[in-house]
């Protein structure tokens, strides 16, 4: 099966305040933080994660962290995996994904 990149920022091209904004929110956070931490270096179909979320939903979080360059996705016939951008992300800001890494979600209510 072939893969397929989707479009993306280049390295130089990611900015400091569009990666803020896509991890502003708590479930895309939420979604950065269990790559980094449960699988770093594979890339995760939109399932592996585990988000009771309607996947036009996930879709839409998945598009925003890939538009902002935190995550890179392929297309792997009808299903697409994402990782993080590690080398990238700590080329133009170091130390944010240890940030990431160390954050705590919110206790569930």
């Amino acid at each position: 099966m072939t893969e397929e990149a989707l479009p993306q920022p280049a390295r130089e091209e990611i900015r400091l305040e569009t990666v803020l904004s896509a991890l502003s929110d708590p479930l895309r956070l939420g979604m950065v933080r269990k790559l980094l931490l449960e699988s770093p270096g594979v890339p995760r179909s939109c399932g592996w994660f585990g988000i009771d979320r309607p996947k036009s939903t996930l879709s839409h979080h998945f598009k925003l962290l890939r538009e902002a360059g935190v995550t890179t996705q392929r297309q792997y016939g009808l299903e697409r995996r994402s990782e993080v951008r590690v080398a990238d992300l700590e080329a133009r800001f170091p130390g944010l994904l240890e940030l990431v890494r160390n954050w705590e979600p919110p206790a569930a209510a």
